[in-house]
């Protein structure tokens, strides 16, 4: 087996709302859609996302109601300071801001409309700890 490509799917009221903020914000395009489901792609490494409305009858009827609310997209990225510049420019809120860990991890994150926080990561190398800490 070879996996050609990866694909998360979210449950959501809005279908539209979340399409337009991946699309608008995040570099996704919309590759097929219908009444209550949108899929969307970005062309390099970023996990293909399926967006259903609650309560569609393409998920087992167990899972057709659950919101996505509370899922954490993570992209590790480059150029983490500049796309968080660009999207606060674009008016997107962030919902935690730029932060640096000492080790190595730069990150931030924003929530779509529907409640899916995405975070983005940039990996560098750790800060050396003083000699005596």
């Amino acid at each position: 087996m070879q996996i050609t490509v990866s694909t998360v799917s979210l449950t959501v009221d809005d279908v539209t709302a979340s399409r337009r903020f991946f699309t608008t914000h995040l570099g996704y395009r919309e590759i097929a859609a219908a009444d209550g489901f949108a899929s969307l792609t970005r062309g390099d490494a970023a996990v293909d996302i399926v967006l259903l409305r609650r309560g569609t009858e393409v998920p087992p009827a167990g899972r057709r109601d659950p919101h996505a609310a509370g899922t954490v997209l993570a992209f590790t990225v480059t150029g983490i300071e500049d796309e968080e510049r660009r999207l606060r420019e674009r008016g997107v809120a962030l919902t935690l801001p730029l932060c640096k860990e000492p080790w190595g991890e730069t990150s931030f994150q924003v929530t779509d409309p529907n409640g899916i926080v995405v975070r983005f990561v940039e990996w560098t190398a750790p800060e050396e700890v003083g000699e005596g800490a």
